[in-house]
């Protein structure tokens, strides 16, 4: 007969060593999941019953909060980007980050340490620690996202706008400036009128020449005076991108006014073409290079190589020398460097190529930055938006704008560029102009979700759409759907 080996039963000590092991462990796994259990279960039911009530209030707001954002979304994004609520949000992070953080710790000592074996009493807490540093390292992070957005739409969205569209619209000036060094004050080159249909969010782009002349300025602008029949001087350097350095330098004429470049650019420009401008939106160019860096980039088709460097600085009458070339090709990524030199770029081209090719820029952004890539990479958007100079969008219409913008990707982001042979800069007819814009918004709000039959190219002759309402005038204009135009065939 053969013996049965059998090993001996577990002592006392050693299963009293494993249940101390595995409720160290589940006392921490507790706390993980729902902070407070642990000491409920433990037998610290005063701390337990706080940290789950401040639990159970954290997940009721944050299905509230959800509730809003899908029956208010615009109101619940403007709620969120208050400064103040993210700065209550920022330090409750950091708080209950580390009460979270002690509460690993009191699960760790509420487990009995002493009855635990030699192993478990260098597992148990090595478990904890790590947990507690890596909640509060989140805590950390979390709380540093908040302030960064805290200060982004603190020093950036100002407020001041008008909220009220106008025909059901909202029009936003863009103005790109660049206060370089070898530059007299900040002269805006790029100067767009962002028109968009507050119900669908299809926009049309206006863009103006910087060296636009006899601008008018409307009776309500204090500049009116200054210059009754339109900013034209002798020496033609009353230009449409100088009206900002005029008034900065007239700024008495405008009290109370923070900025007063960019409110007579805003009235001169609303006069020109005939819209009431809701916003504006001023980026410095190294602005725009750092945001384009933040979001990864972009993808654009060049139809021919753009030189970076050359030019020639009228003042002093240097030349620079040509440092490379950005394309040509199909789908190129470009980096924050080269997507500024493809947009400002002026060796062997025009203003008014300048001009597409930045609003090309602009249609890229507009289709790529989707809500994800904002989410992933808002430290680096919030910190480069910060060198915006400013704008008088609120906060609480940020996501009115977030939503007419997610409605407007979908659709084609048609355009107007007033360059020759469109109409003559150095003297402009502008009742031709605001007849254009009036009737290229009536063909853009008839198109409904088809895409506009337009020109293919930024420069060619200027050309009739075919998809105006009846009845609205038929006015020959240069016209892009920037889709096709920013595309290589």
């Amino acid at each position: 007969m053969t013996a049965v080996v059998t090993s001996p039963l577990p002592d006392a000590q050693t299963r009293s060593q494993g249940v101390a092991l595995r409720r160290g462990l589940a006392m921490l796994g507790m706390t993980l999941i729902v902070p407070g259990s642990a000491q409920l279960a433990g037998g610290n039911e005063r701390l337990g019953r706080l940290a789950l009530r401040i639990w159970c209030t954290l997940i009721v707001l944050a299905v509230l909060f959800g509730v809003l954002f899908l029956t208010a979304r615009s109101f619940a994004i403007g709620l969120y980007a208050n400064p103040v609520t993210l700065q209550v949000l920022r330090w409750a992070s950091l708080v209950l980050g580390i009460g979270w953080a002690l509460l690993f710790v009191n699960a760790w000592r509420i487990a009995n340490p002493p009855a635990q074996g030699p192993r478990a009493k260098v597992v148990i807490p090595g478990i904890a620690f790590l947990l507690a540093i890596a909640v509060g390292f989140s805590s950390w992070t979390l709380a540093s996202a908040f302030d960064a957005q805290s200060r982004l739409f603190g020093n950036v969205f100002t407020g001041g706008g008008k909220a009220e569209t106008s025909g059901g619209r909202y029009n936003v000036l863009l103005l790109g400036g660049d206060a370089g060094a070898d530059r007299e004050g900040l002269r805006p080159d790029t100067m767009i009128v962002a028109s968009i249909d507050a119900n669908t969010g299809r926009t049309v782009l206006f863009s103006l020449p910087r060296n636009l002349q006899w601008a008018p300025f409307p009776d309500s602008s204090p500049l009116k005076k200054l210059y009754p029949n339109g900013y034209w001087c002798r020496d033609q350097s009353c230009l449409l991108n100088a009206v900002y350095t005029l008034a900065t330098n007239h700024k008495n004429l405008y009290p109370g006014v923070k900025n007063p470049g960019v409110q007579a650019t805003k009235e001169v420009i609303g006069n020109i073409l005939g819209l009431d401008i809701n916003y504006w939106a001023l980026v410095d160019l190294k602005g725009f290079q750092a945001l384009i860096d933040a979001v990864g980039g972009i993808n654009l088709d060049v139809a021919r190589k753009v030189p970076i460097g050359g030019g020639t600085n009228l003042t002093t009458g240097k030349k620079y020398p040509i440092l490379g070339y950005i394309g040509p090709g199909k789908d190129l990524h470009l980096n924050g460097y080269n997507a500024l030199w493809f947009a400002r770029s002026r060796e062997g081209s025009t203003d008014y190529e300048r001009m597409a090719r930045q609003k090309c820029v602009l249609n890229a952004m507009a289709k790529q930055l989707n809500p994800l890539t904002v989410v992933t990479k808002f430290q680096e958007i919030a910190k480069a938006g910060e060198e915006i100079v400013a704008t008088d969008l609120p906060t609480s219409q940020i996501g009115t704008m977030l939503d007419l913008a997610q409605k407007g990707r979908a659709l084609p982001l048609s355009s107007v560029s007033f360059a020759p042979p469109l109409i003559r800069p150095v003297k402009p007819d502008f009742a031709r102009i605001r007849e254009i814009v009036k009737t290229k918004i009536a063909a853009s709000e008839a198109a409904g979700d088809k895409p506009e039959m337009t020109s293919t190219s930024p420069t060619a002759s200027p050309s009739t759409s075919s998809s105006k309402p009846s009845g609205t005038p038929k006015v020959k204009t240069q016209t892009d759907d920037l889709d096709q135009v920013c595309t290589v065939s």
